[in-house]
């Protein structure tokens, strides 16, 4: 069994272990392409043998990251319609995301 814990991020919880690539919400500050992230919001914690469960979070537990990608998912189109009123509104929508690269749980 491999080691895995379960970190908040962007207001979603993610269950990550080492080396996995997840998509997360774009976090606040100037980013680019290779840097590091480091995740101490970390809720849970199992190595296998014994699982710690944070009281909301475990204080000594940190996930080290590299962003991999910054990009934008598809176009959404937001439409709001009241039929009989000549009320129509079309808006578009791109919502922005980081592709992490989970290096290591600490």
């Amino acid at each position: 069994m491999t080691e895995f814990a379960v970190i908040q991020t962007g207001g979603k919880q993610y269950k990550v272990k080492a080396g996995d690539e997840i998509k997360i919400e774009k976090i606040l500050g100037d980013h680019k392409e290779g840097d590091k992230i480091v995740f101490d919001k970390v809720l849970l914690v199992d190595n296998g043998s014994d699982t710690t469960i944070g009281t909301p979070y475990i204080s000594a537990a940190k996930v080290t990251a590299t962003i991999t990608k910054i990009g934008r998912l598809p176009k959404i189109d937001v439409i709001k319609y009241k039929q009989k009123s000549k009320y129509f509104k079309k808006n578009g929508h791109r919502q922005p995301y980081f592709q992490v690269k989970i290096e290591g749980l600490k």
